[in-house]
């Protein structure tokens, strides 16, 4: 192919400022604050990982669809993965829910799907276990999962059932002496094809009940396969999974808790909490790289981060990013106090994903057409978020379980 010139005018490359010794420039009302300065260590050794190895690869990773597993090994030295269940950090107790915000929101700044990947082995899996699990179990698992020795994937979803899989759900098990057999299907697990056990919920044919199994990859019967194709968090490996007859040894079956899917609910609550974050940190980057692109690229003569629509543009992403940070905080502040309820973390992931929308197309706009190619990074927030819309919990679904508290009667159709 041949190649331009050397005069070939160059485009402006936006950046995202990863400065380690500040928070984030979208934090405009420095919400940041509110951390101690203990929390504020840890989030400054984060950005200057995701700094140094993480951001260099992601949109190459993003291109080929490809999970970048060096990472795995930076983010185990970072020792994150157990802090909410105080298996991680110094002193060994659970991390705050506000501080677990602005971690994923680092991430999710630097790249939605590794916070994806970050979240569904440290929240969904690690969470099921600790929620769902006995002390043994606990034991069992836990510790190497906080050091990432040991990678964990939710298999929840099936392809006949994402809003209501917990009241449809169609896999099955049924006890066989001291073992459990599976059957059923499973879509849209990420971290699936790269996890080395994978907590899969499956209904009890005896009580009816949904309870979770904590399989090996490995197992057999269990195949899965890369889902390809994908237009938003390409880093994520999701993948659907076959379960034909898979045995399970009942040690293997979280028994703990109440030993069923009300064990997952309360992890959901909590995950949904981190979802509303990654939305954060998702429009903190589109805003600030629109910003950096506004102050470079020029138009009749000068920078276009001086016409008035441009700033009106910024401002309103600034603002849809400062109160979804707002709802964001309170939210954790809430969940610390004990007094967080489905709807708290409901609403602020339906409000926060809905002005990530708005703000990743504003960011789009503002960059035109060089914001649909990658390597400026708007374009990857832009596809990235129209995941983080719909997953834990669409806006639908989220609005009637608000709907639900505040008037006292369900919407919910069965």
């Amino acid at each position: 192919m041949p190649e331009l010139p050397a005069d070939f005018p160059a485009l402006p490359q936006p950046q995202l400022d990863l400065a380690v010794e500040r928070a984030a420039l979208a934090d405009f009302y420095d919400y940041a604050d509110l951390l101690t300065d203990d929390e504020t260590a840890t989030l400054r050794r984060l950005r200057g990982y995701l700094a140094e190895d993480v951001a260099p690869v992601v949109e190459g990773a993003w291109e080929r669809a490809e999970f970048p597993m060096q990472l795995v090994k930076g983010f185990a030295a970072l020792d994150l993965a157990g802090l909410p269940y105080g298996l991680s950090g110094t002193p060994a107790e659970p991390a705050r829910r506000l501080f677990l915000g602005f971690m994923h929101a680092e991430i999710a700044r630097v790249d939605p799907s590794v916070n994806s990947f970050f979240g569904v082995h440290s929240g969904l899996a690690m969470g099921s276990i600790h929620a769902g699990g006995t002390e043994e179990q606990r034991q069992r698992w836990l510790p190497s999962m906080a050091r990432m020795e040991t990678i964990g994937a939710f298999g929840l979803t099936e392809p006949h059932g994402g809003s209501d899989v917990a009241g449809g759900m169609e896999t099955t098990a049924h006890r066989d002496g001291d073992e459990w057999v599976l059957n059923g299907d499973k879509r849209w697990i990420g971290n699936a094809t790269i996890a080395d056990v994978i907590v899969v919920w499956a209904k009890d044919l005896e009580s009816d009940d949904v309870r979770g199994f904590v399989v090996p990859a490995d197992a057999e019967g269990m195949t899965m396969a890369k889902i390809e194709g994908k237009t938003a968090l390409r880093i994520v490996q999701n993948a659907d999974i076959a379960l034909r007859d898979v045995r399970v040894p009942d040690e293997n079956r979280l028994s703990g808790g109440t030993g069923t899917f009300a064990d997952a609910g309360g992890v959901l609550r909590l995950t949904r909490g981190n979802a509303s974050w990654g939305s954060v940190g998702t429009q903190m980057a589109a805003y600030e790289l629109a910003l950096s692109y506004a102050q470079q690229r020029e138009q009749f003569g000068r920078p276009i981060a001086g016409f008035q629509l441009m700033q009106e543009l910024l401002v309103q992403m600034l603002g849809n990013v400062t109160a979804s940070l707002g709802m964001a905080v309170r939210n954790a502040q809430l969940l610390d106090a004990g007094r967080g309820s489905d709807a708290h973390s409901a609403l602020a992931k339906e409000f926060c994903a809905s002005r990530m929308r708005e703000t990743v197309a504003w960011a789009r706009q503002l960059v035109g057409g060089n914001g649909v190619i990658l390597g400026n990074g708007v374009a990857r927030y832009f596809a990235d978020a129209e995941a983080l819309y719909s997953f834990e919990g669409t806006r639908e679904m989220n609005t009637l379980i608000v709907g639900k508290k505040i008037t006292g009667h369900s919407a919910f159709v069965r």
